[in-house]
């Protein structure tokens, strides 16, 4: 119950400061400009779906290698910071099967 409430409270407060921005001539502008940008950029890929279907994959296999970028390279400075670790106190780490 109490998170329900804090997720309502928090999408009501967005949509409440949202509105009180639009009280600027300049967000309204850069509202409207935004709003015809995903108004163009939406009915292209209406009508060219196999296109949106392929930009979604793209996006996805990026992804998909930078995280297994991150990964090896967290897993890279671990395997370092534990030779250095084992460098000082003189223990051999144990290797892991992989």
């Amino acid at each position: 119950m109490g998170k329900r409430k804090l997720c309502l409270g928090i999408v009501v407060g967005s949509i409440v400061g949202g509105l009180l921005s639009l009280l600027d001539r300049e967000a309204r502008s850069y509202a409207k400009g935004k709003w015809s940008d995903v108004k163009s950029g939406s009915s292209y890929y209406v009508k060219h779906p196999s296109e949106a279907v392929q930009t979604v994959k793209d996006v996805c296999n990026q992804f998909n290698e930078q995280v297994t970028t991150g990964a090896d390279n967290a897993m890279n400075a671990l395997e370092q910071v534990e030779h250095t670790l084992s460098q000082f106190t003189g223990n051999e780490p144990e290797k892991l099967e992989k």
